[in-house]
């Protein structure tokens, strides 16, 4: 059991807030949590996020490395011609 009067009130159903819904309850010091982004609307686990390759980085690190595969290199040669 903690010691009584030095921790935060706890809120075991503290309400989580993004863009005005409500999108899920957590356990938390506060009662209400406002965020921004949140998994339900972060690119990288809805699955719309996108590399922006500048420069050609991914495939001079993947020649580099030897991960290319022939289909690869005729792809990216094919698209640096354009």
């Amino acid at each position: 059991m903690p010691k009584s009067e030095i921790h935060p009130e706890w809120y075991p159903e503290a309400k989580v807030y993004c863009n005005g819904e409500v999108v899920m309850t957590v356990g938390s010091t506060k009662p209400e949590l406002h965020v921004d982004v949140w998994s339900g609307n972060h690119p990288f686990y809805t699955g719309t996020q996108k590399i922006i390759d500048t420069e050609g980085r991914v495939e001079r690190f993947l020649r580099k490395y030897g991960m290319m595969d022939g289909q690869a290199e005729q792809d990216t040669a094919q698209t640096k011609k354009k």
